[in-house]
């Protein structure tokens, strides 16, 4: 993940924060490079504090690595930070987590933003997993990601191959990926009642549009905006809009 220099650590907490005002967390997803929201910091963080807590993706024990640990890692990391209160933004995985999390404690999420995020369906790695020796097929896959292959980097390619070339982290991914699917957040949504803002690519394959439409109809207070020729990391590949939109909408509800 850029933005190397900035990050904290205290204790078992790492992080990179900027800005005053209400917390604005942002929760990456399950290929943290993959969710690079260094725009949406730079764009946000002159009116809210802008917090990304780097999720312990590959360092819990693989029996309790989940969507659901790694939400209640996100509450002991905001009571570490003292915030009562915050909106959450989470991509992919991170959006999941952030589900979770309002689902237990919905007095402390003032609104929720989603994009392209997991808990209702995702199209992970389809039904075969990176061969591992297998570069190019690593890079066909991160190309997934996108409506541009061209964000398919060579930086990006190397740190998803490095990572499915470690044991100990597929394992992992493999554990939190499964978790995902059996913690189905359906139900739940109705519950959720704070505004909620839902940003989505017209062309993401992994968590495709029928997915916006259900958060959107099963979320009682949310409204959902397309973002044309984009995939499943608006934030990162129509950076622009993505801020553009969600500043729009957070005037509009005066958050």
């Amino acid at each position: 993940m850029p933005m190397q220099e900035e990050i904290k650590t205290e204790g078992k907490f790492s992080y990179i924060e900027r800005g005053e005002g209400k917390p604005l967390i942002l929760l990456h997803g399950l290929f943290g490079a993959l969710s690079n929201f260094k725009e949406v910091v730079d764009h946000f963080s002159d009116r809210y504090k802008v917090v990304i807590p780097m999720l312990p993706l590959y360092d819990l024990p693989v029996l309790e690595t989940s969507a659901k640990r790694l939400a209640k890692f996100l509450k002991e990391f905001v009571d570490h930070k003292g915030f009562s209160e915050m909106y959450l933004l989470g991509n992919s995985l991170g959006g999941h987590v952030g589900l979770i999390f309002t689902k237990k404690h919905p007095e402390m999420v003032k609104a929720l933003i989603l994009t392209a995020s997991s808990g209702l369906y995702e199209n992970a790695f389809g039904s075969s997993f990176p061969r591992r020796e297998d570069k190019e097929f690593i890079r066909k896959k991160v190309a997934v990601t996108f409506y541009d292959p061209k964000f398919a980097s060579d930086e990006l390619v190397d740190e998803c191959f490095e990572i499915v070339n470690d044991r100990n982290r597929v394992l992992r991914i493999l554990a939190i990926a499964k978790s995902a699917i059996r913690h189905n957040m359906a139900n739940d949504l109705k519950d959720m009642r704070m505004p909620a803002c839902l940003i989505w690519g017209k062309n993401d394959t992994i968590t495709p549009p029928e997915v916006a439409e259900e958060f959107n109809e099963r979320l009682p207070d949310s409204t959902l905006y397309w973002i044309d020729e984009c995939g499943h990391a608006p934030m990162m590949e129509h950076p622009g809009k993505f801020n553009e939109i969600l500043d729009e909408w957070l005037q509009a509800k005066n958050l």
